[in-house]
């Protein structure tokens, strides 16, 4: 019930915001497009309603390995926040268990609900890290995020082939050997 009476007031917003500027929201072309958008923000923000720690929790287990474990190369859409612009990547995740490991695919669901909040790469990077270290108190976590921004690429400076990467770690990837191994091993 509140989702729908959500959409219909984000709808309410995006016919007068088409209407500002400049065009007829009433054309037959755009009579749906407000609920649309509507929809299509709530689908990309439902990370504001999903908890990663949750998620992480949900395949928790008792495992006495002690190697780095990697997830590369895991697709993300975001929002900017600053420009409401799409940006776009791969994230890398790393984490030397400590006792408990989780399903891999619970690591790229975490990406997700982080990816979808209006973000910024570097928060949304730092996020991931603390997240997983919180819920599973590794020996140590390290994210590396590569990603192309639309508010860099379509307005602005206009660079389309820039790529901005982040990176943040704890633990034991402070040691520069295990970082450098992590790094080698995505390439």
């Amino acid at each position: 019930m509140q989702e729908e009476q959500n959409i219909e007031l984000l709808a309410k917003h995006y016919k007068e915001i088409i209407s500002l500027l400049g065009e007829n929201a009433d054309r037959e072309g755009l009579l749906s497009t407000p609920v649309r958008v509507a929809k299509a923000m709530q689908f990309l923000t439902k990370g504001y309603h999903e908890d990663p720690e949750e998620i992480l929790r949900k395949a928790f287990f008792k495992e006495d390995y002690r190697q780095m474990v990697i997830v590369k190369d895991i697709d993300f859409y975001s929002m900017c926040e600053h420009h409401m612009l799409p940006f776009w990547g791969k994230a890398h995740v790393a984490y030397i268990p400590n006792g408990y490991i989780t399903g891999l695919s619970k690591i790229a669901r975490v990406v997700d609900v982080f990816a979808r909040r209006l973000q910024v790469q570097e928060r949304m990077t730092l996020q991931i890290k603390e997240c997983i270290q919180k819920t599973l108190n590794p020996l140590g976590v390290m994210v590396v995020i590569e990603a192309q921004h639309m508010c860099m690429q379509m307005r602005g400076v206009e660079k389309q082939n820039s790529t901005t990467t982040t990176s943040d770690f704890t633990g034991v990837f402070n040691q520069a050997k295990t970082r450098e191994e992590f790094i080698n091993l995505i390439r």
